[in-house]
């Protein structure tokens, strides 16, 4: 390791295509991580790099124009210009939490470990999208019964492989230049499953790490709508077949194909009872999907691409930081504390805001494209959807227990918080 305290140098590889707004917020969001040493890789079609070459650090990054809609060979040209001693992979719809990469490299301090994934929060910013999972032959994931917030090593064992989700894990660049990346046959799904089959084969350790949080949008692809609609399944067919047969025994294959498609059809039977999709589409989605799986069946696979070192070397990523900020107050004061947030971002500040209302709201988290987090509710709303549905609590209390939720995630220090909520958190230890 390079860095004091064991701490690697990191190449951040984000992939993107027909979606240069999305990545404009999430290079902004990655601008404001806290981590001493860190380059970004930006695989994306020419719309992308426009956008991520006008912003006032896009002449730091390193970019690689790719338009082929193939995300594993997107992912190894990010690879092939990372020379970090660890690659981290996100999504360009997925906005990072400020100590993500802090949290997301610790484990790497022990040599043993090869990879690491954290865990992911969906649109509300609240609830988990993701968390940690194991994965077999037919691809599916169990979850893993982890307890805490600490890092946990794990070892693969009865042939299941330790899961990543892809928009938010990390490997030892050396491990996958030794294992050629990402199989390009993996057009768009099941990438990062394949490498974790490949992981757990060759006995490499992963480390699951609860801290080290994205945030993941969904964002509108060929693939789906905005609101997650599907709107083609050859490409996760075909990647099923594929999967299946470098993977699955081929006597349990069929049965293992018939539970996903079935599943696959519940679900847009759900979209259709919901008014999303019309019959029709129904069956032409699992045509698809049918038709994409027969494909797969012929798609050649394990064709593996050579990963040799960046010749262009480290780029470290030189935003200069400000202080963390927090700015809280009644939702009446909205308007001011967003222009106030704002201000604060361009300042090179780094804003945390907290809204309540006078309400029962759920509340939300989101990264304002400006450079702020956001959370707003109702001072008697749930936060995390497993709290009992309406309490009453004051504003300081409210403050006080939603700072510390997040506090860890985004490095924030207990200073922040005024005065006189600082002794009460100290009188209640």
């Amino acid at each position: 390791m390079s860095q004091s305290a064991g701490q690697p140098t990191i190449s951040v590889v984000v992939v993107s295509r027909r979606r240069p707004e999305a990545l404009r917020r999430a290079l902004v969001g990655i601008s404001q991580l806290r981590y001493p040493a860190f380059e970004v890789v930006v695989v994306a079609d020419a719309a992308g790099l426009a956008a991520a070459k006008d912003l006032p650090f896009g002449d730091q990054l390193k970019t690689v124009e790719y338009e082929t809609p193939n995300i594993s060979a997107a992912r190894n040209r990010g690879i092939a210009h990372a020379a970090g001693e660890v690659v981290a992979f996100l999504d360009d719809d997925a906005v990072p939490e400020t100590g993500w990469l802090h949290h997301l490299a610790a484990p790497f301090a022990k040599p043993e470990v090869a990879a690491a994934g954290g865990y992911v929060r969906g649109r509300n910013g609240i609830s988990f999208q993701w968390q940690a999972q194991s994965v077999d032959g037919t691809g599916e994931g169990l979850p893993l019964d982890l307890n805490g917030d600490e890092p946990v090593v794990l070892t693969p064992s009865n042939g299941r492989a330790i899961k990543t989700e892809g928009t938010n894990m990390a490997f030892r660049r050396e491990v996958l230049a030794q294992m050629g990346g990402f199989d390009p046959a993996f057009q768009y799904y099941l990438d990062e499953t394949d490498l974790n089959v490949r992981l757990a084969a060759a006995v490499h350790k992963t480390a699951m790490v609860p801290r080290a949080e994205v945030h993941h949008g969904y964002a509108e692809n060929r693939q789906r709508t905005a609101e997650r609609v599907p709107r083609d399944l050859s490409e996760i067919g075909a990647s099923k077949a594929v999967f299946l047969r470098k993977h699955c025994p081929e006597g349990q294959r069929a049965a293992v194909w018939k539970a996903f498609w079935q599943g696959q059809r519940r679900r847009l039977v759900h979209h259709m009872v919901a008014g999303n999709i019309m019959p029709g589409d129904v069956r032409r989605l699992m045509r698809g999907l049918q038709e994409g799986y027969a494909e797969g069946l012929t798609r050649s696979f394990g064709q593996m691409p050579e990963l040799t070192r960046a010749s262009e070397g480290f780029a470290p990523l030189d935003v200069p930081k400000g202080p963390q900020v927090l700015i809280c107050g009644r939702y009446w004061r909205r308007k001011a504390m967003l222009s106030e947030a704002r201000q604060a971002a361009k300042e090179g500040k780094l804003p945390s805001v907290f809204i309540f209302s006078r309400t029962g709201l759920f509340h939300s988290v989101r990264f304002d494209p400006d450079g702020f987090w956001l959370q707003s509710g109702g001072l008697f709303g749930r936060s995390d959807r497993r709290q009992s549905l309406f309490r009453i609590q004051g504003f300081g209390a409210r403050l006080r227990q939603e700072f510390q939720r997040v506090a860890a995630q985004r490095l924030l220090s207990k200073t922040l918080l005024p005065k006189r909520l600082r002794a009460k958190q100290h009188a209640q230890r």
